[in-house]
């Protein structure tokens, strides 16, 4: 006889969705299993020296009760967490760290390599191999299995390119000439710390100009102010409220129009507090793209097109990709290929979340980025863990209460019989 699975829930990844999800489990009596190093993204891949985009009030983790907000964490460390005012993302690490150690079960810091299909539920496998049983799997495995690499760098190796979220410290390009792709936060904050270390810089994005953000408004203002464009977890407007007040209503949505909207929404710009230091020492080159790139005695040699036939040839030592994520279903890593074969997939290729975050496989749940388009903009953002956590959680619940009564086929019954695939 096969043993019952010991957990009910087991989360893989320890980030802002991962452990909310966690804090709300276990406040609803789940027995539940964390994996994964807590705040990683935050912590191993950012430079240190760069900010939270987000306002402080709208960067909390979840917790049942509300008592583990980010103010709560700044109070109790003598730190300002204030309207228009960035939060290093060292104290944002710091705060997740702190909201784990109170909030949340216990992390297991060690990383699972892969997730399947087992009688009774899931197994997952850790990378120093042991197995794991639950009922239900929540996978929070953030952004960084999603990164995005220009098809024109992609083939020239780890020497001379990388993604931005590859970087925990820029040091090691100090002295030397790089070149930042991409046009939005990530790419325009990384640019600026290279120039301001003594790296010779230049900023090459597809879009014919730079777009930044303005100073907030005030969060006291008058009320005919706030009407015309509240204030929101994702900034103001009416559009960002239905994004974050309302995702549920957004998943009723076209699946179209929802994947337009994940896409196209909160495009790329750069925070106001960091314009003045870009443009002051980081060489901008706006709608370029880039035509080859190929090495050349121990650079790059890059050749970009310009619609203005402003056309460029130079040699860098580095080409950094600050050119975001896409969290397609084929990069869920941690799913074997023939688990990820069975998962149905949207047209943009994201994969197809029920209305509790579950996924077409019976009892495995998603969160974070890889909902956008399904939930809307607010799931690529830490305000969005709050919704999720409560409504992925509820989801759980019902399944474990449900799951001994129904008979689920095994990873080779979906292997045999094709029509289960996106039931």
């Amino acid at each position: 006889m096969h043993k019952s699975p010991t957990h009910d829930l087991l989360i893989v990844g320890a980030g802002p969705y991962g452990l909310s999800i966690a804090s709300h489990a276990a406040a609803a009596g789940l027995d539940v299993r964390v994996f994964g190093r807590t705040m990683a993204s935050w912590r191993d891949h950012m430079p240190r020296g760069m900010f939270l985009k987000s306002e402080p009030w709208a960067s909390d983790l979840s917790d049942p009760a509300g008592r583990y907000g980010l103010a709560a964490y700044c109070a109790r460390e003598g730190l300002p967490a204030e309207h228009g005012r960035p939060l290093p993302i060292e104290h944002f690490a710091s705060y997740g760290r702190w909201f784990a150690e109170r909030a949340a079960p216990p992390v297991d810091e060690r990383l699972v390599a892969s997730v399947r299909p087992a009688p009774g539920g899931y197994e997952a496998r850790t990378e120093d191999g042991e197995v794991c049983h639950a009922r239900a799997v929540a996978l929070a495995v953030g952004v960084l299995p999603f990164t995005e690499i220009p098809r024109a760098v992609r083939g020239l190796g780890g020497a001379h390119v990388s993604h931005s979220s590859h970087h925990a410290d820029l040091l090691r390009f100090r002295g030397q000439d790089v070149t930042v792709l991409g046009a939005g936060q990530a790419a325009l904050e990384t640019a600026a710390l290279l120039a301001e270390q003594g790296t010779r810089v230049r900023l090459l994005a597809r879009s014919p100009r730079v777009r930044w953000n303005t100073v907030p408004a005030a969060w006291q203002r008058p009320w005919w102010e706030s009407l015309r464009a509240p204030h929101t977890g994702l900034g103001c407007g009416w559009r960002n409220k239905f994004y974050t007040a309302t995702p549920g209503v957004f998943r009723r949505l076209p699946e179209q129009t929802r994947a337009r909207v994940a896409a196209g929404a909160l495009g790329p710009a750069g925070a106001w507090w960091v314009r003045d230091r870009v443009e002051a020492g980081v060489d901008i080159r706006v709608g370029h793209r880039v035509e080859s790139a190929e090495p050349a005695g121990g650079r790059v040699l890059m050749r970009t097109a310009c619609a203005t036939g402003e056309d460029l040839r130079f040699e860098t030592d580095h080409i950094i990709a600050a050119t975001g994520f896409r969290a397609t279903t084929h990069r869920i890593g941690v799913l074997p290929p023939d688990v990820r074969g069975h998962l149905r997939s949207l047209a943009d290729g994201t994969p197809y979340v029920s209305d509790r975050f579950e996924s077409s496989l019976p009892g495995l749940f998603l969160a974070g980025l890889t909902t956008a388009s399904s939930f809307g903009p607010a799931m690529r953002f830490v305000y969005g863990a709050s919704f999720t956590a409560e409504r992925l959680v509820r989801g759980v619940e019902r399944y474990v209460r449900h799951a001994d009564r129904v008979a689920r086929p095994t990873a080779q019954a979906w292997r045999a019989v094709p029509q289960l695939r996106g039931s």
